[in-house]
């Protein structure tokens, strides 16, 4: 009698073990799944496939506007690159062309100067010859007057013409 208790609250306590039971028990399992298979495959898996096939499609999209916008990077840096070259080559004209006024500028202040030296120079050779003459003429004044007084402080008396002959010739060599 023992078992009989036991057996009749196992029975009570664990019904989806009753083998009574197992025939209505796998039924609604079917049912179950059945119902299951139809909501995933008509609602739930459309959906999720469509919501791969936007995001596949929108990465797709953002891959080729990358791609365009590289494109256009790459042209817009070679567009940068040539007009860089242009400025380049531009400043170097500039800059040869400034050079080559400040040159022809610098040639005429040159040419001004050198005829200014020239001019100068001239003159200074003029005076010194003046001066180179005017020496020569007042050594000839000095020494026919040092040779009146020397003469003249010998006791003698020298005419002008022997003295002016005697100083020429000295002068000479």
């Amino acid at each position: 009698m023992a078992t009989e208790t036991h057996g009749a609250t196992e029975a009570v306590a664990m019904p989806q073990l009753d083998f009574a039971t197992f025939p209505n028990q796998i039924f609604w399992l079917l049912v179950t799944l059945v119902v299951i298979y139809f909501v995933l495959s008509k609602i739930a898996l459309p959906r999720i496939s469509s919501v791969l096939a936007e995001r596949s499609g929108t990465i797709m999209n953002d891959i080729s506007a990358a791609e365009e916008l590289k494109l256009k990077a790459q042209d817009a840096e070679n567009a940068y690159n040539k007009a860089l070259a242009e400025a380049k080559a531009e400043a170097q004209r500039i800059s040869g062309e400034a050079n080559a006024a400040i040159q022809a500028d610098l040639d005429v202040a040159l040419a001004k100067a050198d005829a200014e030296i020239a001019v100068k120079a001239a003159e200074s050779e003029a005076m010194i010859a003046e001066i180179r003459d005017n020496a020569a003429d007042s050594v000839k004044v000095v020494a026919k007057d040092t040779a009146k007084e020397l003469v003249a402080a010998f006791g003698g008396k020298a005419d002008a013409k022997t003295l002016t002959a005697a100083i020429n010739a000295r002068l000479k060599g």
